[in-house]
C-alpha cells in the first residue's frame, strides 16, 4: 500500500520529524511537499511498498510515519528518504536534516536557536518550563498524538537539560 492519509496510520507507526530552517510558503512549500509526496508514493523497502504518510505542521515541520506492521523500512529505504531531503536542502538553500537546534514558540511564532542560546534564554527567564517546545526526537506516531512532540518544556527532555532547578520535572520524560 502506498502513501495514505497521515491520520489513518496506527499509533505504533515509526515517526521521523524534520524541521525546516525557515517557514515554507507558496511555491517553495508546494515544491517541497510535492517532492516528498512523489517519493513517499513509491517508497519501498527491498521492493515491498511501505504504508506511509506525512503531515506538514506550522509551515516548518515535516512528520513522516510508516506503519511497520505492514512492512518495516530498511536502512536503504531510510537513506533514500534522507537523500530526497538533502536534495531539498540544496534546492531551498536551508537546513532540514540538522537535529541540533532547539525549536520553541514565543509570542505564537516558531523559533529556532542553538542549545547554548536556549540555555541562556532559560537562565534569563525568557523561556521556562511552560514554554511550548518541539521534541523532534519522538520516534512513534503515538508520541506525537499524545502531545509529546509539541508541548510544554516540562513534559520533555528540555526540562532536565534546561530547567533542572525549576522543580517542574515530570516523570516519563525522555532525552534525545
Amino acid at each position: 500500500m502506498p502513501m495514505v492519509p497521515f491520520e489513518v496510520l496506527p499509533d505504533q507507526s515509526r515517526l521521523w520529524v524534520f524541521a525546516v530552517e525557515r517557514t515554507l510558503e507558496g511555491g517553495d512549500r508546494e515544491t517541497f511537499l510535492g517532492s516528498v509526496d512523489q517519493f513517499l508514493e513509491t517508497w519501498a523497502a527491498h521492493g515491498v511498498p511501505l504504508t506511509c504518510g506525512r503531515d506538514f505542521r506550522r509551515g516548518r515541520f515535516l512528520l513522516v510515519a510508516v506503519d511497520e506492521a505492514s512492512a518495516p523500512p530498511s536502512g536503504c529505504s531510510i537513506d533514500a528518504m534522507v537523500g530526497v531531503l538533502k536534495d531539498q536542502e540544496r534546492r531551498l538553500g536551508m537546513q532540514i536534516l540538522d537535529n541540533t537546534p532547539v525549536w520553541f514558540v514565543v509570542d505564537g511564532e516558531v523559533q529556532r536557536t542553538s542549545r547554548p542560546e536556549f540555555s541562556r534564554l532559560a537562565e534569563e527567564g525568557a523561556v521556562g518550563p511552560e514554554t511550548v517546545v518541539f521534541d523532534n526526537t519522538v520516534t512513534h506516531l503515538k508520541d506525537a498524538r499524545a502531545g509529546r512532540w509539541e508541548g510544554p518544556a516540562r513534559r520533555s527532555w528540555h526540562q532536565r537539560v534546561f530547567f533542572k532547578h525549576s522543580g517542574a520535572a515530570e516523570a516519563g520524560t525522555s532525552h534525545p
